[in-house]
């Protein structure tokens, strides 16, 4: 018979295998909805599995198997295309066929303005790449009824106005709720569209959190234990 601790140890890579892998977020690029220091699960069964929902991803087949396409608005972490060894969590926008776009900051989808509101500014550390920085906030909601907030900041990125994006068959668009301190979709040489197999999954409950200061002192955030990312 097999030990417990041997039994719980593959009980936990099943699990990790299967329904669930903890991740952390590394750097503010989707504040307000994550910030640095947040540490998530992830749900791999939302989307049907691939190579890249395996550990080590192990190329046991090709393809999506149960696939099920995200909606509009899920916060996903996905394989970067071009460097499968960096995992990266950001927010689907657009489907094959749309049209992307970001004109002064406002999203378009298929030429038509996202509907965003504004809120009170936010103020906080490592927002806009400073130890301290007051960012814009709005209240962005997609058409499919989907609402989140998002940031701006101060400067103005190249990617607060861009060209059309047409996204390709078989993948997304995804951007940073951060909109001007975001690596995402709109830079394609770095990020690019996402395929639909390099989902690992969607992001779901933040299960610990812990902030570190300018003097390198770190302080848990028990307040975001247990939020669920929408």
């Amino acid at each position: 018979m097999l030990g417990a601790p041997l039994l719980a140890g593959l009980l936990a890579f099943l699990v990790m295998a299967i329904l669930f892998q903890p991740f952390n977020m590394p750097r503010s690029s989707m504040a307000p909805t994550l910030f640095t220091g947040d540490y998530f699960f992830v749900s791999k069964y939302a989307y049907g599995y691939s190579r890249y929902s395996l550990p080590f991803s192990l190329p046991l087949f090709s393809g999506r198997i149960l696939g099920s396409q995200p909606e509009r608005g899920d916060v996903v972490v996905f394989r970067l295309q071009r460097d499968a060894a960096f995992d990266v969590v950001k927010r689907v926008v657009g489907f094959p066929g749309d049209r992307i776009q970001m004109k002064q900051g406002v999203l378009y989808i298929n030429d038509v303005p996202v509907v965003r509101e504004r809120l009170e500014d936010l103020v906080g550390p490592d927002l806009c790449g400073l130890p301290t920085a007051r960012a814009e906030r709005w209240r962005e909601t997609l058409p499919n009824g989907k609402s989140y907030e998002v940031l701006g900041c101060a400067y103005k990125s190249p990617v607060y106005n861009t060209s059309v994006f047409k996204v390709p068959e078989g993948c997304f668009f995804v951007l940073g709720d951060n909109r001007e301190y975001s690596a995402d979709s709109r830079m394609l040489s770095m990020v690019g569209y996402v395929p639909f197999e390099n989902l690992i999954g969607r992001v779901g409950l933040i299960f610990f959190s812990r902030a570190s200061g300018p003097s390198g002192a770190t302080a848990n955030r028990p307040e975001r234990f247990g939020l669920m990312v929408r």
